[in-house]
């Protein structure tokens, strides 16, 4: 049998033959069983347990992952640890053969892009096989570390486990040792016994660290790993490491002659979670696919290949009770204690997922309170795939719980499609009508999850708003076809209902109707359905900031009213908002509704949203009140609220803009990107108008940063991405405003002229230009364009735009001999300033407010205290000159590190950051050391700093 052929080899990491990432050839050199490698006893050694098993043929190189061995092996203790197939051992192997055998093997090293120079001590192998002892081990460690550091036959090395003074014997040996030891321990989870790793840990204590452990195991070691992990003496890899990215999985695709598009590639790799051992399967039987790219759309957990894999590597080792705990709670797709044992009846559920999230590795933990758990995409498909063959009774009756469960938590939309899915008819009504404002999506995103069975005529016949329940689950589902056939059902079957009902009928049918014309993005219709939803409302509601509508219907009471109000104030919001408005006014009434009532989800869309827009008003202590009343509300209740957090940070970010808080502003931008698209270089990627207020912070960075041209490539982008909505006149005259600004400070002024010509309605474009002709020498013609703003109509703009008009009247009549007027105009303007804490306009303004300022304080003011710190701040804060990178990364940072290291601009800790990304702590650590380590950094804020001279951020 060819060793070299990749079908005589496990394809991950669950025997003793691996694939690996790094392209060697097989040494040659394996001693038979019995042969004896150095000094043991009567006890025959195999040299294949001393030596790593050669990688197979096909495979992809990994620097990034060698190069963190490579820094990791400097230190005590190096743990690669992931489930089985993350492929640890040929990673190890890959990696053994590098530092220490290329040379003897004729392994072809790679260039300084793969391997730092510095070579690390030459290794010793030993791996770990089921049944060890104590004494089979320390023969092999004895082997190995005689290898490593060649005794004499009477040396120190002991073959069977060392009593107290070998030991210490042996620890100063390596102590004095001239280079260290460096120790590969492969599969240690198999040892089951701690007393046989005694002996090592000594060693690790008392060698001075010239023994250096490399380890590799799936989980649960008899090592003290929280003593290694507070003294910082270990390094960790885990799954989030060893999982492939989208080249490495084009790489290894490409090597198996099995090349995909992009797209196809992203699929795969996300539908495995990058686990090295599925994509090989898949890289090998995609060749002999006639469609590939269909075969991939199709790929899961439940396809022979991989279940078997599934079945003997991973689920044989575990509990049959824990099993059955997995299986049962594969219901969700992420579950927590309380749902565990309300699915399975088990009182140490909270116990049971935490193991198998730690020992066993199945599971993977969000951070949150309390803890939520999900499984690997594969794994979750192989266990829904088990779960669908338990009696029918059987699998009904989980959903029912699952359904009561999710009903009686906040999450409504869950417990409705598990009743639907159960067949619990009147349950699904019930949800549905009680819950109805919450059923409702504030985001695009399809869920992936097929339809429910539809319910009989029969049951249609007595509850036609069970046909609604099904219509709201389906639009929550984005599956709009789906919900309007849904919705003509009921409408067939409601002739029959009594009065009563029929006007609830007619009331839940009309709310579905407006969200189905709202996921549809049909403005028209969902203001025809907010008029007839409201005619709805109780007789003698109040319609105050409603469309033209009358009451017709009684009944509902109080409550019912302040549903529909909040209902349909949200989506007439949202209407508005996606076509470029600013109607911030309707988010805080809808936002008023929602909480007499107790809609969080609804109110928590409306506090984001309406955080916002009375930033960019100027309303800093609302929109901040309103922020973080949003970031502070409930998380994990069943909805998706990424979107929602993107505004409500956002909504911070310009409140800190305003404040002259740069380093707060742009920590509160790098959060908002689901909102905002990624990093404000594409406006349209995210929602219209939080996108340009985005592009309209950034560009204000930049420009104080020395960097005006960059900010106005964003307001060009931003302006373009807003023209084809009907009611963004408004923000798009803040954009050209802004635009005009930076273009005058480049001494761009004839295109800074071009941009605000023409209609100056807009009182944004009418100060720009009184600023640009002030700039120009003509204060006659500043004088002239400048709007007067202390009239009445001038209270409705937003209040920066107010007091960038107020200084230019102060400076206008300072330059007219009036000093008198210019400082009573100037105390006007502190006077709106100061209870928002609105600072930049004065602290980023031009010398002649600046010489105001200090004229002011001789003067006297009722704001003196701010005044001084105005006068101090303007003084520190002047324009800054471009500066030139300091260089450029010897390893660029990856899209993940980018990712996090905008997040370390914020006052987030780690444990924050790794909840906002779902990852673990453990996972955002990791990366913040490579951070660290790629930008040449000891601490955060010099990472930041060095990040942004580098232009990262």
């Amino acid at each position: 049998m060819n060793p070299s052929r990749p079908g005589n080899r496990s394809p991950t990491g669950g025997g003793t033959r691996r694939w690996g990432w790094s392209r060697v050839p097989e040494q040659q050199d394996h001693a038979p069983v019995g042969t004896a490698p150095g000094r043991s006893g009567d006890r025959p050694l195999l040299t294949s347990r001393l030596t790593p098993a050669a990688p197979p043929e096909a495979v992809v190189a990994r620097p990034r992952l060698l190069r963190r061995l490579d820094e990791g092996s400097a230190g005590p203790v190096t743990l690669v640890a992931a489930p089985a197939g993350w492929g640890k051992t040929t990673l190890l192997a890959s990696w053994v053969r590098l530092t220490g055998g290329a040379q003897e093997t004729g392994a072809v090293v790679p260039d300084s892009g793969a391997v730092p120079a510095t070579v690390a001590p030459e290794p010793a192998w030993v791996s770990v096989e089921t049944g060890d002892d104590g004494e089979r081990l320390w023969a092999y460690l004895a082997a190995a570390l005689r290898a490593a550091t060649g005794p004499a036959d009477d040396g120190p090395v002991p073959d069977r486990p060392p009593r107290p003074d070998q030991l210490e014997a042996l620890a100063a040996a390596l102590a004095g040792a001239q280079r260290p030891v460096l120790l590969v321990l492969d599969d240690l989870h198999r040892i089951t016994d701690p007393a046989a790793l005694t002996g090592l840990e000594f060693l690790l204590r008392h060698a001075e660290q010239r023994l250096r452990l490399v380890v590799g195991a799936r989980a649960g070691l008899p090592l003290a790993l929280h003593r290694l992990r507070l003294a910082g003496e270990l390094t960790e890899i885990g799954p989030d490491e060893l999982a492939f990215t989208d080249d490495e999985v084009a790489d290894l695709l490409t090597a198996h002659g099995a090349a995909l598009p992009a797209s196809a590639v992203h699929r795969l790799r996300d539908r495995t979670g990058g686990w090295p051992a599925a994509l090989r399967i898949a890289a090998l039987a995609v060749r002999g696919q006639s469609d590939p790219e269909r075969w991939v759309g199709h790929f899961g957990g439940d396809q022979p290949e991989i279940a078997g894999y599934l079945q003997e590597e991973v689920l044989a080792a575990i509990d049959p009770a824990d099993r059955d705990l997995l299986r049962r709670t594969a219901l969700a797709d992420t579950v927590c204690a309380d749902l565990a044992e309300a699915l399975t009846g088990r009182t140490d559920a909270a116990r049971a997922l935490a193991d198998l999230a730690g020992a066993g590795g199945v599971l993977r933990r969000e951070d949150g309170r309390p803890p939520w758990y999900r499984c690997e995409p594969l794994l979750a498909d192989l266990l829904r795939a088990e779960l669908a063959r338990l009696p029918a009774d059987e699998l009904r009756e989980l959903h029912v719980r699952a359904a009561e469960w999710y009903a009686h938590s906040g999450r409504p939309a869950d417990g409705l499609r598990h009743a639907l899915v159960a067949g619990r008819w009147d349950l699904a009504g019930d949800l549905f009508v009680a819950h109805w404002p919450e059923l409702t999506r504030y985001d695009r995103e399809t869920v992936d999850a097929p339809p429910p069975p539809s319910p009989p005529p029969d049951v249609l016949r007595a509850d036609p708003e069970v046909a609604l329940a099904c219509a709201a689950e389906r639009a929550y589902a984005c599956d709009l076809p789906a919900a309007s056939d849904h919705l003509r059902t009921a409408a067939a079957y409601a002739g029959g209902l009594p009065v009563p009902r029929r006007d609830r009928f007619l009331r839940l049918a009309t709310a579905l109707e407006l969200t189905v014309a709202r996921l549809a993005d049909d403005p028209v219709e969902v203001r025809a359905a907010a008029a007839r939803l409201l005619r709805t409302r109780p007789a003698g509601a109040d319609l105050t900031g409603a469309p033209d509508a009358a009451p017709t219907s009684g009944g509902g009471g109080a409550a019912e009213d302040a549903d529909l109000r909040a209902f349909t104030g949200t989506a007439l919001g949202l209407v508005e908002l996606g076509a470029g408005g600013l109607p911030h006014g309707r988010f805080v009434r809808a936002r008023a509704a929602a909480r007499e009532t107790g809609r969080a989800r609804t109110e928590l869309v409306d506090a984001s949203r309406s955080a916002l827009l009375l930033a960019v008003r100027g309303d800093l202590h609302g929109a901040e009140r309103a922020a973080r009343d949003a970031l502070g509300m409930p998380p994990c209740r069943g909805w998706s609220c990424r979107l929602d957090c993107g505004y409500a940070y956002l909504a911070l970010a310009v409140v800190a803009l305003h404040r002259d808080q740069p380093d707060e502003a742009a920590a509160n931008l790098a959060l908002a990107t689901p909102a905002t698209g990624a990093d404000g270089s594409e406006p349209e990627n995210g929602e219209p108008v939080a996108a340009a207020v985005a592009a309209l912070c950034r560009a204000r960075l930049h420009g104080d940063a020395g960097d005006p041209a960059a900010g106005q490539r964003l307001l060009v982008r931003a302006r373009e991405a807003l023209a084809d909505l009907p009611d963004a006149a408004e923000l798009a005259a803040l954009l050209r405003a802004a635009e005009a600004e930076l273009r005058a400070e480049r001494g761009d002024l004839h295109g800074a002229r071009e941009l605000l010509a023409g209609d100056h309605a807009e009182p944004a474009l009418a100060v720009g230009l009184a600023r640009l002709e002030l700039r120009s020498g003509d204060a006659g013609a500043a004088g002239r364009a400048l709007p007067d703003w202390q009239a009445p109509r001038a209270q409705a703009w937003p209040l920066p735009v107010r007091l960038d008009a107020g200084l230019l009247d102060a400076v206008l009549a300072e330059r007219g001999g009036d000093g008198r007027r210019a400082g009573r105009i100037l105390e006007q303007v502190l006077d709106l300033a100061g209870p928002q804490g609105c600072r930049r306009v004065f602290t980023r303004a031009e010398a002649p407010v600046r010489d105001l300022l200090t004229a002011h304080l001789d003067a006297g003011t009722a704001h003196f205290a701010l005044v001084s710190d105005l006068v101090r701040d303007a003084g520190q804060a002047p324009t800054r000159q471009p500066t030139e990178p300091a260089g450029t990364l010897d390893e660029p940072l990856t899209e993940r590190e980018l990712t996090i290291l905008r997040y370390l601009q914020s006052i987030l800790s780690n444990v924050e950051i790794a909840s906002e990304l779902s990852l673990s702590v453990n996972t955002v650590k990791t990366h913040v050391r490579n951070i660290y380590r790629k930008l040449d950094a000891t601490r955060r804020r010099e990472a930041v700093r060095r990040a942004r001279e580098l232009r990262l951020l």
